[in-house]
Parts: structure tokens; C-alpha cells; sequence
């Protein structure tokens, strides 16, 4: 299809040929010619706009002016606000010096907010420039959707279409389509519409003279007055009835882009299949003349506005498979016809020539998206265009800490409700993102929770009338927007404060308090229990507590252990582990590993386990406690519970961040082997250090005790 302007040269585009630009010849108007492009009257400082193609005047960006993606931090230049050059590391606003959020300037486009996803944001660039497809995997709240919306800013400026139906005289349920440059379907309508106006006119007029007529024949010559007013009934409803004739040439326009100033972005998340595909309305009043034209009942779907744009699709596996395979013929032929998506309704009859669908489109999903992806799709994604992983941490650094007090005044200036946060609002809302990021020298990525923490401290600001949003609001916000995970867990806590379930003190044989998490930034406490008893036949293991795959392997891990250390014979016993009080979401990973193994040993041997002692991580068949994810929740869990003390992995000391409030309150000790764990929770000098010396000289260690750092990011469970 042209995207030219029409002119005498310029063939027929889909359609002209039964609806040219006047809809009929008989004296009515011809569509306007081109408009006139307003002059600039600035003079030479005006901005240099495009003309023509149907541009509207839209202001042009050259893709010279988006090489500069990510810009740094700028204040206010008549501030007193200021940005040292060589900041300490303990300057958590890295150099930034402002009283408010109010001294730092917000960057116009979308794409310069986007805070991390360095190389997010360069396939984003990259794609603009050539209009290539994108499907972006990673947590909620990475930015996926922000920069799936910059990119329609970062599209080239093409020339925009306008779509019009039209009434298709041959076959009524084969509406014809209609393609033509923005702004100028407007026009077409409105010109159909006026000759259906003065037809209208000219058809009413002609009528009331017949009826007239009929009316003083009637009453002067034939002397039959209701013979004549029944005439002119019938007479009144044929006219009638011709006029809807009329009006059925009038064409729908179903595509828009009159006043589109940049590429259209249409975000198709979660929609039906009508929402996404387009789709013709049921008619119940199909005969009689009553009926309402086909062309009239069309309705595009999101991949018909997005032409010549982007179509976002977050949560791309929900879609359903017949979806997704119409969306893979949409993308691979550039057009699409509309047909009614329901069999039992009457659009099911109508199908509209094909209609353009030339857009870009951005996939986005969490990693299990691509499990339930149509792969056909995902070929077409992956062969024209880029797939990328977004992060979810970032490394510390002074340009970001200046970055993420730019993200306060991003977060407040799209508000527009909330008073401006102080300096140390800010260092309060940083510290909170090295503490989400649950690593060493790095900051959270995922932010619409951190946002949603912004907007909770504005709210408590605003609601005080304050001038600012300070420390103290953003502490009290902390409080407040607990996760649903969160406030379980202190419920939890709570509760078994109230019936004395939770044990903190004194030594029990065969129980060890755990540690575990709910949801991603949740701690919770949960005790494992464990009982050795005669086996009436081959011993075995068994662990209960809704234990899912990965837990019940950690188990068996355990038993290679016990079982080679023990004196005793376990094929003759049974080995019971239980997870107590675990609710039915049950126990997922392995960080239970060493809580497990400390129960059953203790069991077998007899000895008591410190209750004021709380542990979490992983073990390995040799005996060594690898990291886990999650240790400062777990952490600030126990001291919450009232333990003293507090087990975690050697190689997740660097990731501790717990709040101030819980650092008097509990000891951590970092440990590398299962005896260090031993060592530390079991009750006995004699015995325990018979056990501890005796499972040192068996297992050894599989791992350098330096250097050991833990993974990226391990199960956090």
C-alpha cells in the first residue's frame, strides 16, 4: 500500500477503485486537496518540522539525536544545588548536594528515565532504528513496559494511516478497506457525510411534496381523507426506508491518527481476543431494513492501531494459543482482516479485506513466559528482532545513587500530589534499595515496589501538611507498605508468641529453628523437627511439611551425610523430618538444608540443640554450607522471634543490610561446613566435640575455605 499522498499519478490505493475520493459524481464535493502547511512565524528559530505525508506537523527527531541514551543528573543551573566531581564512597547521594528533589531536573524522554538496563536500553535503540521486534524476560517492575513506551517516542517518524471501511455493494459481509495518509480519513468521512446530509434534504423535500399531493387529491377530488393519510404514511416510511440506504455509504473509520504526534503505542496485556484482533458486533435486527450496515459494526483491534507503532504485550503466555498463532500471521504478513470472534454471533459472517498491521512489537513476560510461549512465535520474535534479559540488581556506584534520587524526583513529578523529599529522604530511600538488592555493592532494579515506597512516604507527608517529605516519612512509610507476604509473617510471629509455639530459649533435642521467606522481602521463623525410631522393614527417610521437589532432594542430601558419618545403622531405622506449621504453600528450596541435617543429627546422637539459636543454608553432599538467598530477612525474622543468635553462610556475609534497629539484637555467625554448625548449636563439650572432630576427619571439605563468594542470585528459599 502507498503511503504517499494521492495525486493524479499516484495509482488507486485498496479500494479507491469502488470509493474514490468523492463518493458519488453527481455535483457533491471531492475531497479536499492537500492543505496548506502552516508557516513558522518564529523565523529562523523555529523548530525545522516535516511537511506533507500526512505528517501533521509533527516535530522531526533525528536518530542522531538518540545516541545519547541514559543521560546523567542534572540540578537547577540558578540553584544552589551542585554535583562533586570525585565523591567519597559514603556519600550515599554520590555527590549530589540539594536541599529537595525540587533542584533536580526530570529528562523529557522516556527513555533518558529508565534507571539501569544498560543494555536493555541499547536493543531498544537499536530496534528503533531498524523496527525490529523486542521480547524483553525479567522480574516485575525492571522497566519492561517504560521502555517498551519510549521506543514508539524512539520510532523513525513514518508517514501515519488512516483506515476506513466501506460498504461493499456485491457482498455485504465483505466490507472493503481503505488505507490513507493521517488526517485525511477525517476528511473523507465528513465529505460522505455531507452529501448524505443534502441527499437527506433533497429526499425530505420531495417527500412532504408528494405527500402534499397525495393529501389534497385525496381530500378536494376523491373525497377520501383516510385513504389519503394511509397513502402518505406509506409514502413517509418508504422515504424513510431509502434513507437508511444512504447513510450505509457513509464509511467507518476505524483507525484514527488525526491528531497522533508520535508512533501509536498500544498496549494489548491481557486482552480477549476481539481486544487484540479486532472484531465485528452482534446485530440482533438482521432483516426488515432494520439491520446495521457491516462496515458500521467493525472494530479494530490493538494490532490495527499499532500500525506504523508498538504493540506491547506484557504476560505474552497468557495469551491463548489461537491468539497468539492470529498475532504470528499479523506479524509475518503485515495485514490483517477483521472478522467477528464469536461463532454464535452474526459479525462471524463478515470479513473485511485485510487491514494494515505493520507494527513493532515488544514481548515481555517473567521467566516462565517462554514455557507457555507459542514457539512459532517466539521464531518469529528471536529471527527479526532481539531478546533480552532484564536485570533485577545493578552495581553501586556514585553516578547511580545520583541516579536513583533523580528516579524521587521522577516518581514525584509524575504524581503531581506529593511534596518534593529532602536530602535525607533520599539517602533513606537509597539505603532501602541496597537493602531490596539482597547483594553486596549493588542497588534493586525492580522499581515500582521502591516507587510505591516513594509514594507511600509522599502520602504520610501530605496527609501532615508538610512542606517536604522527610527520613522520618520515608521510615514510617517502610512500616507501612509491608508486603501481604509481610504482614503474614509478623502475624504469623505474633501468634505463636501468643501460644508459646515459638521456642527461643533452652536446649530441645531433635528441634532447630529455621529460617525461611515468603514472597521475595518476607522472613519468617519455621522450626524443624526430627525423630529416629526401629524400622519395620528397609529404613528410610520421610519428611513431611508440604515439602516441594527441591526441599524433599535437600533432605536426601542430608542423608548421604548422616549416613556416613553415623555409627549407627540407619537401614534399620527410620529417619522422621518434620516442617512444622509450613501452611499449604509448603516448603520450596534448600536453604533448610543445614536446619535438616542439625535436627536428625542431634536425634541420632542425642544431644540438645541451642533454641536460642536460628539457622539458613544450603549443604552439599560433602558437608560444606553453600549460600542462599534472602539472609537479611531471614536475619531480622529471628530477632524478631527473640533468638539470640543467628546461623548463615560464610559467603553470604556480604549481603547482610539488616535495619539499624535489629543490629543489638542478634548475634550473626557465618559458617563454611556443617561442622562449624555443629560446633556452634549443639549442647556438650565432651560429646559434641567427640561428634564434631569425628565428622571433620570423615567428610572434609569440598570447597577453598577463602574466596568463596556465593552465586548471583540463589534460591531465595
Amino acid at each position: 500500500m502507498s503511503n504517499d499522498m494521492e495525486s493524479d499519478e499516484t495509482p488507486p490505493e485498496r479500494g479507491s477503485e469502488d470509493h474514490p475520493d468523492s463518493p458519488s459524481s453527481e455535483g457533491t464535493p471531492r475531497e479536499s486537496p492537500d492543505r496548506e502547511e502552516p508557516t513558522d512565524h518564529d523565523g529562523a528559530d523555529a523548530p525545522r518540522r516535516e511537511h506533507g505525508n500526512g505528517s501533521n506537523g509533527r516535530e522531526t527527531q533525528t536518530i542522531d539525536d538518540l545516541d545519547d541514551l541514559g543521560s546523567a543528573v542534572d540540578v537547577e543551573v540558578d540553584g544552589e544545588a551542585t554535583i562533586e566531581e570525585n565523591p567519597s564512597e559514603d556519600d550515599l547521594l554520590g555527590g549530589l548536594r540539594i536541599d529537595s528533589t525540587q533542584e533536580i531536573e526530570v529528562p523529557d524522554r522516556l527513555v533518558d528515565q529508565v534507571i539501569g538496563q544498560e543494555h536493555a536500553r541499547d536493543v531498544i535503540l537499536k530496534a528503533a532504528k531498524q523496527r525490529r521486534h523486542v521480547m524483553m524476560i525479567g522480574s516485575p517492575g525492571t522497566g519492561k513496559s517504560m521502555l517498551a513506551k519510549a521506543m514508539s517516542e524512539l520510532l523513525p517518524k513514518e508517514e501515519l494511516q488512516d483506515v476506513l471501511v466501506y460498504h461493499n455493494p456485491d457482498d455485504g459481509n465483505k466490507p472493503k478497506v481503505r488505507t490513507v495518509p493521517s488526517g485525511k480519513g477525517d476528511q473523507i468521512v465528513e465529505a460522505h457525510k455531507e452529501e448524505a446530509r443534502k441527499r437527506n434534504q433533497m429526499r425530505s423535500f420531495l417527500m412532504w411534496i408528494i405527500i402534499a399531493i397525495v393529501l389534497g387529491y385525496s381530500l378536494i377530488i376523491a373525497g377520501q381523507i383516510l385513504l389519503g393519510i394511509l397513502a402518505a404514511g406509506i409514502i413517509y416510511l418508504a422515504f424513510r426506508y431509502g434513507s437508511r440506504s444512504g447513510d450505509a455509504m457513509i464509511p467507518n473509520l476505524i483507525v484514527n491518527n488525526a491528531d497522533q504526534t508520535t508512533a501509536p503505542f498500544e498496549d494489548a496485556t491481557g486482552a480477549h481476543a476481539g481486544a487484540l484482533l479486532g472484531d465485528v458486533r452482534h446485530d440482533p435486527f438482521q432483516s426488515g431494513g432494520m439491520e446495521t450496515p457491516s462496515h458500521d459494526r467493525v472494530e479494530p483491534g490493538a494490532i490495527h492501531k499499532s500500525n506504523k507503532g508498538v504493540l506491547f504485550v506484557d504476560e505474552i503466555n497468557t495469551l491463548d494459543i489461537r491468539s497468539q498463532q492470529h498475532l504470528m500471521t499479523a506479524i509475518q504478513e503485515g495485514e490483517f482482516g477483521i472478522t467477528g470472534q464469536s461463532e454464535r454471533s452474526s459479525g462471524a459472517m463478515v470479513q473485511t479485506e485485510p487491514v494494515p498491521t505493520d507494527f513493532v512489537m515488544v514481548a515481555a513476560g517473567n521467566l516462565d513466559a517462554m514455557e507457555n510461549m507459542h514457539p512459532a512465535l517466539r521464531s518469529r520474535i528471536k529471527g527479526y528482532g532481539y531478546e533480552v534479559y532484564m536485570d533485577d540488581t545493578i552495581e553501586d556506584s556514585p553516578e547511580m545513587r545520583r541516579k536513583y534520587a533523580r528516579f524521587v524526583a521522577q516518581e514525584v513529578a509524575k504524581d503531581g500530589r506529593l511534596p518534593h523529599f529532602t536530602a535525607n529522604a533520599v539517602e533513606e530511600v537509597i539505603l532501602e534499595a541496597r537493602r531490596r538488592a539482597g547483594r553486596k555493592g549493588h542497588l534493586t532494579l525492580e522499581f515500582r515496589n521502591l516507587g510505591g515506597l516513594v509514594r507511600v512516604a509522599g502520602d504520610i507527608a501530605r496527609s501532615e501538611d508538610a512542606e517536604n517529605t522527610t527520613r522520618d516519612h520515608v521510615l514510617q512509610a517502610k512500616g507501612r507498605a509491608r508486603s501481604i507476604e509481610q504482614q503474614i509473617a509478623d502475624e504469623y510471629i505474633q501468634r505463636r508468641k501468643d501460644y508459646e509455639l515459638s521456642v527461643n530459649e533452652g536446649f530441645v533435642t531433635g528441634r532447630v529453628n529455621g529460617l525461611a521467606v515468603m514472597g521475595q522481602d518476607s522472613g519468617i521463623m519455621l522450626p524443624v523437627m526430627a525423630e529416629v525410631t526401629p524400622s519395620q522393614g528397609p529404613g528410610q527417610v520421610i519428611a513431611t511439611g508440604q515439602l516441594k521437589e527441591m526441599a524433599e532432594e535437600s533432605v536426601q542430601n542430608v542423608s548421604a551425610i548422616i549416613k556416613k558419618f553415623s555409627d549407627q545403622d540407619l537401614s534399620e531405622m527410620d529417619v522422621h523430618v518434620q516442617f512444622v506449621q509450613t501452611g499449604q504453600q509448603g516448603v520450596d528450596g534448600d536453604s533448610a538444608s543445614i536446619t535438616v541435617a542439625t535436627a536428625v543429627i542431634s536425634a541420632l546422637e542425642d544431644i540438645p540443640v541451642d533454641q536460642g539459636l536460628a539457622m539458613t543454608g544450603s549443604l552439599s553432599v560433602r558437608g560444606d554450607v553453600l549460600p542462599v538467598g534472602g539472609v537479611t530477612h531471614k536475619i531480622e525474622a529471628a530477632a524478631k522471634a527473640g533468638c539470640k543468635r543467628v546461623i548463615i553462610p560464610a559467603a553470604n556475609e556480604q549481603d547482610v543490610m539488616i535495619e539499624d534497629e535489629y543490629k543489638d539484637m542478634i548475634e550473626i555467625i557465618p559458617v563454611s561446613h556443617i561442622s562449624e554448625v555443629l560446633d556452634v548449636a549443639l549442647e556438650g563439650e565432651p560429646e559434641k566435640d567427640s561428634l564434631v572432630d569425628r565428622l571433620k576427619t570423615i567428610t572434609g571439605s569440598a570447597l577453598p575455605k577463602k574466596g568463596v563468594r556465593g552465586p548471583s542470585s540463589p534460591s531465595p528459599q
